[in-house]
């Protein structure tokens, strides 16, 4: 199974980044965390980026806050599949991450979740390895018809409450 690299520009956003952490040890999808600055570490998070492919990942997950555009450096040096986490810090509550993330020019794709979406990002990555492993999609399923059934029994227990 490929490994999924999840990338953080500084370690203050490790508190968003363990729950993608989390999602894939539900999964048993195998990872690896870092921590590359675009800015502070760029020849690192390149050298990473260029060689992630032949070191047996499948897609990056790329999480920063403020300005930093992690996601996008790291798109810049793979073709690889990569997920970009805007983080909320900085003065401006996260609105710059979510722009650098989102904003890619054309032909450099980021896919980007919720801001401090850690646990989409890596459902997405898993998503993507299932389009040719049964075993992960058969999990994806799972989890949906789990997800159902608890939404319905809150639908139960609130009606329960207070419909007359």
């Amino acid at each position: 199974m490929k490994k999924i690299a999840i990338m953080m520009g500084s370690d203050s956003d490790l508190p968003v980044v363990e729950k993608a952490i989390a999602v894939l040890k539900q999964f048993e999808v195998p990872y690896e965390v870092h921590v590359y600055s675009a800015h502070r570490t760029p020849e690192e998070a390149k050298v990473f980026s260029e060689n992630a492919r032949k070191n047996g990942f499948g897609a990056i997950i790329a999480a920063a806050g403020m300005a930093a555009h992690l996601a996008g450096a790291i798109a810049a040096n793979t073709t690889l599949p990569v997920v970009g986490i805007p983080v909320v810090s900085g003065g401006l509550g996260g609105l710059d991450a979510l722009l650098s993330t989102v904003q890619m020019p054309s032909g450099i794709p980021v896919a980007t979740v919720a801001m401090n979406g850690a646990a989409n990002a890596a459902l997405l990555c898993i998503e993507m390895l299932a389009i040719t492993d049964e075993t992960l999609a058969a999990k994806l399923d799972a989890k949906r018809v789990a997800d159902k059934s608890a939404v319905l029994e809150k639908d139960r227990r609130v009606a329960e409450q207070f419909n007359a």
